[in-house]
């Protein structure tokens, strides 16, 4: 067993919100879901749809598979 821990998707999202200097307002807005859904995808209590995690990816010029935790 590796000793590399991967971070959650959670983690990830708000490591990137936090890079780009956003507020949770602001990612909300400019991704078009309520501020309630990042807090709580942020704290790894739901999980976003397909189509909410193509928007981050895009949004941040990440891969989903990097979002979810399957690539660095």
């Amino acid at each position: 067993m590796s000793n590399n821990v991967r971070k959650t998707f959670g983690e990830r999202l708000k490591e990137l919100r936090i890079e780009k200097g956003l507020s949770v307002k602001e990612l909300s807005t400019a991704i078009g879901v309520s501020d309630v859904a990042i807090v709580y995808w942020e704290n790894d209590k739901r999980t976003a749809n397909i189509v909410a995690l193509n928007t981050l990816a895009d949004f941040f010029g990440v891969s989903a598979d990097y979002l979810i935790g399957r690539e660095d």
